[in-house]
């Protein structure tokens, strides 16, 4: 087990106090050394995680704090700490049994009260710093929440319909997210020490259903931010042309056919400067071989790839679509989310081309422009969150294993 002195760079209060009694008073309390190093591990990670102020990439701040355990401990800690997550049922049954009467009584006999009480403040503040996490993390999600949400809203029946798991699709995926942090707020953040976390008062302030309007204006603003940001690092002219879509359909008289064109071209330039109609022909036939609608004939006969191939290709950077099958994946075509976004980006730029060639200037068409935008910025942050994601993740491994 870690040596006791280096557990002032841990951070964990429940580590520290466990690590000071004796082996057999731990194991009579149900704590074994792999709960202790994980309690260590987790509370570690979620300081790192909410550490914004160090100017570092989460990644970067992960990477030290992984370097801070011996390689053994680590494998110790994050097994158990997956195990729990994967058996969540003995995780609650544990944690209501740790929360019940007849365990307190126990521990309070066994410890007696003052060390019973310094058990009982670092659970709670352990369990504080972990309850904010939590909620950072769910409200994390609200932007790719109402990223997919706007983006499924491109969609029309008949195509939410050539996707599998329509139900899935159909999920009202932002409603469920603040419920959720309604809940967990009333149930965990009301109830702990908050105020020795870093927690700020919007933090603390729990999300309502009845506010879900004014919380999905104020993240949508996110991202479309987000979304330029990660389209700035494909191109910057990229960017340019949403905002001036959309300073077209603020300022211009000819606003809503500008503006078509505008995000019609930005579309086109985003599928074919990511790869040639080369590089997605080669690509499709070497993933996808048996996916319909990927290629056709133009007008000399000459095969190319369609729309939905190009913009396969695209949300998959160019990677293999190749996975392990489960029981709620066969393993074959396109996964869902891709399949999806490719749909939402084809499906945008058909309903574009309306609004170039049929443009009434009526505020109808406005509303229903800007909600395209809204539409494609989501795809765009998805498909591009998912690729870089997927960069990194593969980065870290390697540095891990290096």
């Amino acid at each position: 087990m870690q040596d006791p002195a280096v557990v002032g760079t841990r951070r964990s209060r429940i580590a520290e106090f466990l690590r000071q009694l004796d082996p057999d008073v731990r194991t009579a309390l149900h704590f074994d050394d792999a709960a202790v190093i994980s309690a260590d591990l987790l509370i570690s990670m979620c300081r790192a995680l909410m550490d914004t102020g160090s100017g570092q990439p989460w990644q970067d701040r992960m990477e030290s704090t992984f370097e801070e355990f011996d390689l053994s401990d680590l494998e110790t800690g994050l097994d158990h700490i997956l195990e729990q997550m994967q058996d969540t049922d003995t995780a609650i049954s544990w944690l209501n049994s740790f929360k019940g009467v007849n365990y307190r009584t126990f521990a309070l006999r066994l410890l007696g009260a003052a060390d019973f009480r310094r058990l009982a403040d670092a659970v709670k503040e352990d369990g504080a710093i972990v309850a904010l996490a939590v909620r950072r993390g769910l409200r994390g999600l609200m932007p790719f929440a109402v990223a997919w949400s706007d983006a499924v809203g491109n969609m029309t029946e008949n195509q939410r319909k050539a996707v599998s798991k329509t139900d899935i699709i159909g999920l009202e995926v932002v409603k469920m997210v603040i419920m959720a942090d309604e809940a967990f707020g009333k149930k965990f953040v009301a109830t702990l020490p908050m105020q020795l976390t870093a927690a700020t008062a919007d933090n603390l302030v729990g999300w309502r259903p009845d506010d879900m309007t004014e919380i999905v204006s104020t993240i949508r603003h996110k991202v479309a931010d987000s979304s330029a940001k990660r389209l700035e690092r494909e191109n910057s002219q990229l960017v340019r042309k949403i905002r001036g879509a959309k300073d077209a359909l603020t300022h211009s008289e000819d606003g809503i056919s500008q503006a078509a064109n505008s995000l019609i071209e930005l579309i086109d330039r985003i599928m074919r400067e990511a790869f040639s109609n080369e590089e997605v022909m080669a690509w499709a036939e070497e993933n996808l071989p048996n996916e319909p609608l990927l290629t056709h004939k133009d007008k000399d006969g000459k095969i190319k790839p369609t729309k939905r191939a190009e913009a396969l290709c695209f949300v998959y950077r160019g990677a293999p679509t190749a996975r392990e099958a489960n029981e709620h994946d066969n393993g074959q075509g396109p996964t869902l989310i891709h399949d999806v976004l490719a749909r939402v980006i084809v499906a945008t730029r058909t309903s574009l081309q309306k609004f170039k060639h049929d443009d009434a200037g009526t505020q109808e068409e406005k509303d229903q422009l800007f909600s395209l935008l809204a539409g494609l910025e989501g795809a765009l942050l998805l498909g591009l969150s998912i690729s870089q994601i997927g960069i990194k993740r593969d980065q870290f491994l390697d540095n891990l294993e290096a």
